[in-house]
């Protein structure tokens, strides 16, 4: 039944990541959509973390795991030190860590 959770969840998340990402696209060629997906991504995360098994299996697992993007993220890093565009490179790693690691701590204490 989990595995269920699990397929319903991704199949909501990555079409999500997908329009927001190209809604965001809109307005800037930088990758903020990806930084806005990874953040509350990391939200869900927290939200759901004390959950039931199949609500942390529908939220953390599926929907989380396909709307967020650890690979996308690395190439726009990755990119941008190429490009050498350090100050870009270094905020966009600096600001998803630690807006990540924010989002989520607020997630778990507003789910308290």
């Amino acid at each position: 039944m989990r595995t269920l959770f699990v397929i319903l969840g991704a199949a909501i998340g990555a079409p999500t990541r997908f329009a927001v990402d190209q809604y965001i696209r809109k307005f800037s060629t930088k990758p903020y959509g990806i930084f806005v997906v990874n953040i509350l991504g990391s939200f869900v995360w927290g939200l759901a973390m004390n959950t039931s098994m199949n609500l942390h299996a529908l939220f953390v697992v599926g929907f989380a795991g396909s709307f967020t993007t650890w690979s996308t993220f690395m190439l726009d890093f990755f990119l941008a030190y190429e490009l050498k565009n350090y100050k870009a490179a270094a905020i966009n790693l600096s600001a998803s860590l630690g807006f990540g690691l924010l989002a989520a701590w607020a997630g778990i204490h507003l789910a308290k």
